[in-house]
């Protein structure tokens, strides 16, 4: 099988707003890793996340601000021969992301961030009561890097 790599922002972009959830890499200081799957939403190379205020995430952040995001989609189970073990592989197609998380305190800033987010998921248009914008978390991801690749692809086969 054969790996498909992408440089055009289309294509990345493309694979980036099939996903329904992301997952965010971090180190802690002490090398600790620690990966969760997060809701999201994506515009103009930047990655919107919200949480709670505080948590094992949070404390991690506030001490190495650096993430990795990684976003995976269309998996299919794919073979060269349904005989050869080895000749399966998984059909997928996925981007890794980095950047620094910076957190957004402005009240009009996190209600745009929000927008974002939701407007990934739905072309409603949302109204946010005033306790929940205050009490949640907003991360910002400036993406410094983004790489694409389509996985599975067989040799005789150009894609």
């Amino acid at each position: 099988m054969k790996t498909l790599v992408h440089t055009d922002k289309e294509k990345i972009e493309e694979v980036i707003r099939a996903c329904d959830v992301c997952y965010v890499g971090f180190a802690d200081t002490d090398g600790t890793p620690y990966v969760l799957p997060m809701n999201f939403g994506y515009q103009d190379g930047v990655v919107y996340l919200h949480s709670a205020q505080t948590g094992r995430s949070i404390s991690m952040i506030e001490r190495n601000p650096r993430v990795c995001i990684t976003f995976n989609t269309d998996r299919k189970l794919v073979a060269q021969h349904p005989e050869v073990a080895c000749s399966f592989s998984m059909r997928s197609k996925s981007v890794v992301s980095w950047g620094k998380v910076r957190f957004e305190e402005d009240f009009d800033k996190k209600v745009e961030a929000l927008d974002v987010i939701m407007s990934h998921y739905s072309d409603r248009k949302f109204r946010y009561g005033h306790p929940a914008v205050r009490n949640v978390k907003i991360w910002i991801v400036e993406l410094e890097e983004m790489t694409c690749k389509e996985f599975g692809f067989s040799y005789k086969n150009k894609g």
